[in-house]
């Protein structure tokens, strides 16, 4: 884990409401693994232990992207961002998705809304692994998507604009109801009732989840107690969303 202030290099729309933020990062962009994180200080009259996380979207080189949407005064601050300007960052954080797994040869990627940004980075080491990929992108509707760099797309959308007319689990239930991959593992990111969904659709086929859950994480390294995640261990009630995750084994979580 470095702190280090990293320059932006641009700022792109890339779907509605939906920004890329590139950073020249070369201390910490190569450090990166998939489903790691970001904590990032907006800017100088923020508090430092309360920084906002990011999914790091992909790595080039020195180059580091975070896919972010505007939701609050902190990312429109970020939104107004321009090259040159200098954020504070510390990474990479958490605990990557686990990719080595030798029971897997399909990669199931399911997606919901900006659940999407650690994707890209995981779709590549899946791909530089030999692993069969295929990924599933839930969405309000067309203009909220997201697909760069992202392999075997299959889309559903509220409102049916693109794709399916429903939600990511309603696709996954079309998907596998035709035939399921060869030897599956789910690795998904979204808001917590579709990761509910999405674990006990794995615990119905029986197939191993990991999920990347989404959360307030103040320090994003445990200090502030912010993001309890409770488990289903009787030993261990609960884990930070910050140190222990932000990746789980689904049946770990107590949803």
């Amino acid at each position: 884990m470095l702190q280090t202030s990293c320059p932006v290099l641009s700022l792109t729309a890339v779907a509605e409401n939906v920004f890329l933020l590139v950073l020249d990062a070369p201390e910490i962009a190569p450090l990166v693994r998939p489903g790691q994180f970001l904590n990032v200080r907006i800017d100088e009259t923020s508090d430092p232990l309360l920084r906002r996380p990011f999914s790091v979207y992909r790595t080039e080189g020195n180059r580091l992207e975070l896919l972010f949407n505007v939701v609050g005064r902190g990312t429109h601050a970020l939104a107004e961002k321009r090259k040159g300007d200098r954020l504070d960052v510390l990474g990479p954080l958490g605990v990557p998705f686990t990719l080595d797994d030798p029971g897997f040869t399909t990669a199931v990627l399911v997606a919901g809304g900006l659940g999407v940004a650690p994707m890209p980075i995981t779709t590549r080491e899946l791909l530089l692994k030999g692993k069969a990929v295929r990924t599933f992108l839930g969405a309000r509707n067309k203009g909220s998507l997201v697909t760069t760099h992202l392999v075997q797309v299959e889309i559903a959308t509220d409102d049916g604009s693109e794709g399916l007319r429903g939600t990511v689990v309603d696709l996954l239930e079309r998907a596998f109801a035709s035939g399921v991959p060869a030897r599956p593992k789910i690795f998904a990111c979204g808001p917590h009732p579709m990761l509910k969904a999405v674990a006990a659709f794995a615990v119905r086929f029986d197939i191993p989840c990991e999920v990347s859950m989404e959360g307030p994480m103040g320090c994003g390294i445990g200090i502030c107690q912010g993001c309890p995640v409770e488990l289903t261990n009787p030993a261990k009630k609960y884990a930070l969303m910050c140190k222990d995750g932000p990746t789980f084994d689904a049946r770990t979580i107590r949803w």
